[in-house]
């Protein structure tokens, strides 16, 4: 029986692992060594419980009493706290998922790759933050890393057979988020429920406003560079409002393979999954007769700074990428908070940016993990001076 565990269950990606999991026979067919959640304890026992996994853990010390008793009377072990999680990623399985959300899903990963096996990696900022540090781990242990971001899975499956030096492009495209269609001097007032109603994808909160600020995409740049080792002037962004094309390879012959599906996760993740394998998936089919219309138009720099500001993160490499993730998620962190507007998030990630470079070197090429934590416990710093400064300013704004 193929042994699996999932770590980021409770998320919109574990969630809906869960759901092709239980479609599939659940415990009938996988065994389950470890489910991992952040706040919602409830939620996490239900799965291990249904799942019948070897070990729950909630990310939460203060949460591990709901999870031991809503665990009761089960063989499934509980643990709680960030080096619970790194531990339960030492427990040998077949196949693990990666979805926990920011920089705290880097650890596990790495662990999980030491037993040579698959890793399903939906957490961004692995790549972004340690790309080559987790590329050499998986080939150190002969372990293979396949990607879940519906982006990179769509450019995976383009490449199948393919060579890769016949590549002239890759083009990632972007729904453009929730205010896509704003007009420019309206962003500054979003809110965040404004920015969290996207119009095509059911995500979770925190990459439902990146994909509105298209930190997401600036993201996922960075790792199609990482992942796939391209070039960055040959990966280019594109909206594509109706999200029915997930990315696109172009040939050196002037040909282009697109990979179509409905806005559905699922399809991601079940590719993984089943990987090398396809399997029958709950997800819509296209009815193209009825689609009718794909759109296509470039992203405006000035709506979007974050992509300009990940090809800056690229060429300088090294520890920017650490830099760059973790200014983000604190930017992000004060936009929830209401401390600063929703452009002001940018602005917070450029100027930590700007005072790291004059503080060290952040394209160091030797990078470490504890070079990497060191410098996303800096940039968090950096960040948050930052952030406080602007929410100073726009407060000064305000009573003027």
């Amino acid at each position: 029986m193929r042994s699996l565990s999932i770590f980021g269950a409770t998320g919109s990606i574990g969630e809906q692992t869960f759901d092709l999991l239980m479609r599939a026979g659940g415990p009938a067919t996988y065994r389950t060594v470890a489910v991992t959640g952040g706040r919602n304890a409830a939620r996490l026992a239900e799965m291990a419980r249904a799942l019948r996994a070897e070990v729950a853990v909630c990310a939460d010390p203060a949460d591990l009493a709901t999870l031991r008793d809503a665990l009761a009377g089960t063989t499934t072990e509980v643990a709680a706290g960030s080096q619970a999680i790194a531990d339960a990623a030492d427990r040998p399985a077949d196949w693990v998922m990666s979805a926990i959300v920011g920089a705290a899903g880097l650890v596990p990963g790495l662990r999980a790759l030491r037993h040579g096996r698959t890793l399903a990696l939906a957490n961004k900022e692995s790549l972004v933050t340690a790309g080559p540090l987790l590329l050499a781990e998986a080939a150190r242990h002969g372990a293979r890393i396949l990607p879940v971001d519906s982006e990179h899975s769509a450019i995976f499956q383009a490449l199948n057979a393919e060579d890769i030096a016949a590549v002239e492009r890759i083009i990632l495209t972007a729904s453009g988020g929730a205010l896509r269609d704003w007009p420019l001097e309206a962003l500054a007032s979003a809110t965040v429920s404004q920015a969290m109603a996207h119009p095509n994808w059911a995500m979770g909160q925190r990459i439902t406003i990146d994909s509105a600020s298209m930190f997401n995409k600036a993201l996922e740049v960075i790792e199609t560079r990482e992942y796939f080792g391209i070039d960055p002037d040959r990966i280019e962004v594109i909206i594509h409002p109706e999200s029915l094309i997930h990315s696109m390879v172009g040939f050196r012959d002037g040909a282009i393979m697109a990979h179509m599906g409905a806005p559905d996760m699922r399809h991601s993740i079940g590719y993984a999954l089943n990987w090398p394998d396809r399997a029958d998936l709950p997800v819509a089919r296209l009815d193209l007769a009825q689609v009718a219309t794909l759109t296509f138009r470039a992203p405006d720099p000035v709506r979007y700074p974050a992509l300009r500001l990940a090809r800056e993160v690229m060429a300088i490499r090294g520890l920017a990428g650490s830099a760059f993730n973790a200014a983000k998620e604190i930017a992000l962190d004060h936009f929830l908070g209401g401390g600063i507007g929703f452009q002001d998030m940018a602005g917070v990630v450029e100027d930590t940016l700007a005072r790291l470079s004059g503080e060290m070197r952040l394209g160091n090429a030797a990078l470490t993990l504890e070079d990497i934590q060191g410098m996303d416990v800096l940039a968090r710093i950096r960040a948050g001076e930052a952030a406080r400064i602007r929410a100073g300013n726009r407060q000064q704004a305000i009573g003027a």
